[in-house]
């Protein structure tokens, strides 16, 4: 178990995706994603496996959640700052989590 301070360790944020593309380099397929946090936080690049259920350009203008204070990790020729978030569905497919409302980019999760 963990507790509700350790859950308070990991910044989950809203941000909105202004640009998509695929990563051919990738080992699995997937999408660079810039993602607009807001002023606070600004835009972070991420490599998201959810090639399956979306299309780049469906992507762009969607929010999504994603966790903004994980150290930012190499993956190929890119940097990944943030790690967007997602369900498996039945398929082993990732649906994104997301809001079902507009909320302020940068917004956190609590």
């Amino acid at each position: 178990m963990i507790t509700f301070d350790d859950f308070l360790k990991v910044e989950l944020r809203v941000g909105r995706v202004i640009e998509a593309r695929e990563f051919p380099e990738a080992k699995k397929p997937a999408f660079i994603l810039h993602i607009d946090f807001g002023p606070e936080i600004g835009v972070r690049k991420s490599s998201a496996q959810i090639t399956a259920l979306y299309r780049a350009e469906t992507l762009i203008g969607r929010l999504v959640v994603a966790v903004v204070n994980f150290p930012p990790k190499q993956i190929g020729p890119i940097m990944s700052e943030c790690l967007v978030t997602g369900f498996h569905n039945e398929n082993g497919e990732v649906a994104l989590c997301v809001p079902d409302q507009e909320v302020p980019l940068g917004t956190r999760l609590l």
